[in-house]
């Protein structure tokens, strides 16, 4: 963040500060958690339904931090604002405009998608990198609250501003791009993620859309020309369309894809004509597509072909609970991708531990939770996940927890278990060190448990022994 007083601070988001402290220079980032403060940071104090920031200001600040933005005074030297929420986006929005005057070059991208988001921005942010300064969303900091922190980040060093935009409802993207207005905007997908939210797919690519809507004439969009509802979007930006994926005519084109036994994907990528083959360390035939995204953008920004490709085989891991793969020295493997779930991203899960299965001879084990914000399409949902197990050939399928039930409908050979720790204790019986375990869930279900217990062996984790306690 570039320093500011906190007289600067409440002038652009029009709050108040104690005289005595309006020379208190803030030069580090905006931060939520006061556990771990950020030196010379903006504690922002929020005061939520069952805990209060404005009571730990004050240890923020005496862990290091430089002061406190929050809706009523503290222990601290505090800019009070009527809504914090608000006032971060302001100060975010401020932040930027100067950044820019400081640095015509940079350039913000801001990327969406139903499913693939954030491990396109990690993969972009790991590429862009190499060409310049680079911030970018961290972990999925990607709503009205995350998205303006991650902009502070931004100072006149950068090059690369690469945010996350997550929506949950029509508008949402629109009000995150007058907070950060982006020059470039990439679309992955239209899938079925929230449509409890949304209520079809029709009205997610609306949503989706806003970002392209975003661009002024000098914008470019980056649109996946094999979903026929994001390629739709073309007409709904001022400036230029460029175009990736396998079809033909795509900008960027995927060719000659492969994968080896643990699912890890190489293939070509075709820009005009230039090509380069790429061999990724990520796991899951996807990331091919998702690569092909990440180098749409990054010609975009001018970043040559080859120096794409190199950068794109160096990544060797995302945000955490992604497609994690890891072996025990047992020889058990755990794919841990327990971080988030929905319908196309479950799939994309089976299908690479299906062909695991195939490629290698192991025995493939699923654990399977709840996958959220379905609305009314859940049961059924959850049922054609159950089904499409069963068609890959998954040998055990558990499924953790009443929201996940459905799944035992499309499959009858699934066993049901209540609890992360039952189903710790499910494969636990079930596995000799010869299998592959997918663990997937949406967030809230907590099964990354479930994979951190096995990759342990015996020892529990202390938060599962917990679940477990009377």
């Amino acid at each position: 963040m570039i320093a500011m007083t906190l007289s600067e601070i409440a002038d652009a988001t029009g709050g108040e500060v104690d005289p005595a402290h309006a020379d208190v220079v803030v030069t580090g980032p905006a931060f939520l958690d006061s556990r771990v403060p950020e030196t010379g940071g903006l504690f922002l104090a929020i005061a939520g339904e069952h805990v209060d920031g404005h009571v730990f200001a004050a240890g923020a600040v005496a862990g290091g931090a430089a002061a406190v933005l929050g809706s009523r005074p503290t222990d601290a030297p505090t800019v009070v604002v009527g809504d914090v929420e608000a006032a971060v986006q302001a100060l975010a929005r401020s932040v930027l405009r100067t950044v820019r005057q400081r640095n015509p070059a940079l350039r913000v991208v801001a990327v969406t998608g139903s499913q693939g988001k954030t491990s396109v921005k990690d993969m972009l942010g790991a590429v862009l990198a190499g060409a310049g300064e680079t911030v970018a969303t961290y972990g999925s900091f990607n709503n009205e609250l995350g998205l303006p922190i991650t902009v502070l980040r931004a100072d006149p060093h950068t090059r690369f501003l690469v945010l996350e935009m997550g929506a949950r409802g029509i508008g949402h993207l629109a009000v995150l791009c007058t907070i950060a207005p982006p020059d470039v905007s990439l679309v992955l997908n239209v899938g079925r993620a929230h449509l409890g939210e949304f209520g079809s797919q029709e009205a997610i690519a609306q949503a989706k859309g806003e970002i392209v809507d975003a661009l002024g004439p000098d914008g470019i969009a980056v649109l996946n020309l094999d979903d026929p509802l994001v390629v739709g979007m073309a007409p709904r930006s001022r400036g230029v369309v460029r175009t990736f994926g396998r079809g033909t005519g795509a900008a960027v084109r995927l060719e000659a894809v492969e994968v080896d036994d643990f699912g890890r994907p190489s293939f070509d990528l075709q820009a005009g004509q230039e090509r380069v083959h790429v061999a990724l360390r990520l796991l899951g035939e996807h990331q091919a597509t998702n690569a092909a995204a990440v180098a749409g953008v990054a010609l975009a920004l001018g970043v040559d072909l080859a120096a794409i490709g190199t950068s794109l085989a160096r990544i060797e891991a995302l945000s955490k609970w992604r497609m994690e793969l890891h072996e025990r020295p047992d020889g058990l493997v755990v794919i841990n991708d327990a971080y988030n779930a929905n319908p196309d991203s479950m799939r994309a899960g089976l299908e690479t531990l299906a062909g695991i299965g195939q490629r290698t001879g192991r025995r493939t084990v699923a654990v399977l939770g709840e996958m959220r914000e379905l609305g009314e399409a859940s049961e059924a949902e959850h049922a054609d996940l159950g089904r499409l197990a069963r068609d890959l050939g998954i040998d055990q399928v558990f499924v953790v927890g009443d929201g996940a039930r459905s799944i035992v409908a499309g499959d009858d050979t699934a066993v049901f278990v209540g609890t992360v720790h039952d189903a710790v204790d499910a494969v636990r019986n079930n596995v000799d060190g010869t299998e592959v375990v997918l663990v997937k869930a949406s967030r809230a279900a907590g099964l990354e448990l479930v994979a951190e217990a096995l990759m342990a062996g015996d020892p529990e984790p202390e938060s599962i022994a917990k679940e477990a306690s009377p």
